[in-house]
């Protein structure tokens, strides 16, 4: 989540203790700044899942399936994404599905990102309940090739593209760039493998969005849920603002 171009989270590595410090804009609720080490979750931000730090990341493959939603506000946008870089490094290599509720309505879009350039949406449809698998993967040399597939609706996109990146972190994660995330009572990822090994050989760290949380990672796969008091259909909504531009 070290992200610090982006204009809704910043992060500071403090020398003195190896703390990272994040801070969501002037626009979010004050509660949701938080400092934390890397042994502990991160609460309150835009992130929520796992995160793997280290070195030498060159492939992340998972699947989820896209929950009901209910749009709570024109603001409400997020997205579950995998993807490399991102926490610890400039860049991020990702790509997932989208879920827009600016009209009224939850619009789904599948998209890839090799931030910091903008989002890249494919027009294949994506409805509730599809089951998704994405793969991010490199050639450890600045080629990625990213893949999405709808396992229910049968189609599949890939890209190829370039990046001078570190491949210092792998995610299976949900985001929303508004800070304000639609309601839903539960999101699956499973399956999923770094480097061709389960995800939890890596020691991924839990991160809390706030409004949900993430079940115990078992086997590469975990759950999205309402937290306490945060996000879900009976939850109180929380406040955020559309970004003018868009970045996972």
């Amino acid at each position: 989540m070290n992200r610090s171009r982006l204009p809704r989270l910043a992060a500071v590595i403090c020398a003195s203790t190896g703390a990272v410090v994040l801070a969501l804009p002037a626009t979010a609720d004050a509660a949701q700044v938080s400092r934390h080490h890397h042994s502990t979750s991160f609460a309150g931000g835009v992130w929520g899942g796992y995160v793997a730090q280290g070195s030498g990341f060159q492939s992340i493959s998972g699947s989820w399936t896209m929950p009901q939603v209910t749009c709570n506000s024109s603001n409400d946008l997020f997205a579950p994404w995998v993807g490399i870089d991102g926490y610890g490094s400039q860049t991020v290599e990702q790509t997932g599905v989208q879920v827009d509720c600016s009209s009224g309505s939850p619009v789904l879009s599948p998209w890839y990102e090799m931030y910091p350039a903008a989002p890249v949406y494919w027009n294949d449809a994506v409805s509730a309940g599809d089951s998704m698998t994405g793969s991010v993967t490199t050639d450890g040399s600045g080629t990625y090739t990213l893949t999405l597939t709808d396992n229910t609706a049968g189609w599949t996109e890939n890209t190829q593209q370039q990046l001078d990146a570190q491949d210092v972190s792998a995610e299976a994660v949900i985001e929303s760039p508004s800070g304000s995330y639609p309601s839903f009572n539960e999101l699956d990822f499973s399956g999923v493998t770094v480097n061709g090994q389960s995800f939890d050989s890596f020691s991924p760290q839990a991160i809390d969005s706030g409004q949900y949380t993430e079940t115990a990672l078992n086997g590469g796969s975990f759950a999205i849920v309402p937290a306490s008091g945060g996000g879900g259909a009976a939850a109180t909504h929380a406040k955020g603002t559309r970004p003018s531009a868009i970045h996972y």
